[in-house]
């Protein structure tokens, strides 16, 4: 018997106006890291059910996953480590979702989903803001 019932998915336009080049952006270049899911703020850093790519991150030092950049954290995240490469659909289940890390190249300040302060741009040496 054939299941014939209505089937929703939902999809973010990849929006990568911020990143400027391809440099450091080859295969291997670009870390895999998870997100610590429960770092984030639905409303704030992921309205649409993703989080965009762009989103400055910090590691955070007692678990080694990443969650928003914020130079008032203590926890790691007050120091930039990059920015996610691609969108990243949170996952309805406590499941912390996996991405790629933007650690060098040249970066679009205007076109980030978030600002980022004069400490998380001396965090980069590799990134050139423009």
């Amino acid at each position: 018997m054939s299941d014939i019932s209505l089937t929703t998915t939902s999809h973010q336009v990849e929006k990568r106006s911020w990143l400027l080049s391809q440099w450091g952006q080859g295969p291997g270049e670009n870390p895999v890291i998870v997100l610590d899911k429960s770092a984030f703020t639905a409303g704030t850093h992921y309205p649409n059910g993703y989080i965009p790519s762009g989103e400055p991150l910090g590691k955070i030092t007692a678990t080694g996953l990443y969650g928003p950049y914020d130079n008032a954290a203590a926890d790691g995240r007050e120091t930039l480590a990059g920015f996610l490469h691609s969108s990243v659909k949170v996952p309805a289940s406590d499941t912390d979702p996996g991405g790629a890390l933007v650690v060098a190249g040249f970066v679009k300040e205007s076109k980030l989903p978030r600002t980022v302060d004069s400490a998380g741009k001396a965090d980069l040496k590799l990134v050139h803001f423009a």
